[in-house]
């Protein structure tokens, strides 16, 4: 199944419901069973699978922040003149956070007097919850900060790294918190003491990271292949050598996705295609053979059965993963 939205598309995701759904550029938010949204008076800049039900959360330039399902888009949070660049949201705690400016803002679905702000020195990039929902980390520049999402008055942890850092992503057992950096790197903390780990080598920015097989690998984007990571051990990746999973000269991975407690990825590729991988045979998959925009948005269902994805002129698409 195919479409073209005629607009960029900021996330193409899953919600709870299973149903593949996209977020785009002019406002709207799409579920393949063809109904339409219309969540913002801007385009979408961020979005999240919703923590309890089906749909999305959405941020937007309008400086709103919505909860978008078939049913209709109902507002969350507003913020006249800010931009909502960032969201995430926990199902573990029903906690809801998104970044405007330096200020990080969190709500809490079961309290709608709950609200919390945490001011940054910088803009914050991109935000991330802990595997329990209680703790926040935030990109920004020089590194990622780490706040308890419930407590009002705090300071938080600062783990440093000089540069831009845009996106975060925590291991499952919460021992490691990765960065994804303006520079082409990967960086990395190990929470408990703070020491660094610096990831280099990439040919491209890292722009999309995630963990797989219940936090033993890591997946990223940024190469001419999917660059796969261990995390084995109470040291992760420290001193160990990444491997390189479909590699082609002629392109870069953009986007990756995969299966939180499996071994499945898949890759969005700058040329437009997209194919699926077991790691355990790492026999490859086209899912999207033809070449085009690149893609700049790609989800996997968490049996690794169905891929969606999106691509910079709007092009979409949901197939089986092929494996």
């Amino acid at each position: 199944m195919t479409f073209d939205f005629d607009a960029y598309v900021s996330s193409a995701l899953f919600d709870r419901s299973g149903q593949a759904a996209f977020a785009l550029g002019d406002g709207t938010v799409r579920f393949e069973d063809g109904t339409v949204v219309e969540a913002h008076d801007g385009a979408v800049l961020a979005a999240c699978a919703h923590p309890k039900g089906p749909g999305l959360v959405t941020g937007g330039d309008d400086g709103r922040v919505v909860w978008s399902q078939p049913s209709g888009a109902q507002e969350i949070a507003a913020l006249p003149g800010r931009w909502i660049d960032a969201v995430a949201a926990s199902a573990e705690s029903g906690l809801i956070a998104f970044a405007a400016g330096r200020d990080l803002h969190v709500r809490d679905l079961a309290d709608a007097a709950f609200a919390r702000t945490f001011t940054h020195e910088k803009s914050a990039a991109g935000l991330a919850f802990d595997p329990k929902g209680r703790r926040i980390a935030v990109a920004t520049y020089g590194g990622a900060w780490l706040w308890y999402a419930r407590i009002a008055e705090q300071k938080p942890v600062i783990l440093e790294w000089a540069g831009s850092h845009i996106a975060v992503a925590w291991s499952p057992d919460g021992k490691f918190l990765m960065s994804s950096m303006q520079e082409n790197q990967l960086h990395g903390w190990r929470v408990a003491d703070e020491k660094n780990m610096r990831m280099g080598g990439y040919p491209s920015k890292v722009k999309s990271l995630v963990f797989l097989s219940k936090g033993q690998l890591l997946a990223t984007s940024g190469a001419n292949g999917l660059v796969v990571w261990p995390f084995s051990g109470s040291t992760g990746p420290m001193g160990k050598q990444a491997a390189e999973v479909g590699f082609d000269e002629s392109s870069l991975v953009a986007r990756v996705a995969a299966t939180p407690a499996g071994s499945i990825v898949a890759a969005g590729l700058d040329d437009g295609r997209v194919w699926t991988c077991d790691l355990t045979g790492q026999r490859i998959a086209q899912v999207k053979a033809d070449k085009g925009p690149a893609i700049c948005a790609l989800a996997l269902t968490p049996d690794g059965r169905r891929v969606a994805w999106g691509d910079e002129e709007g092009g979409a698409g949901v197939a089986e993963a092929g494996l």
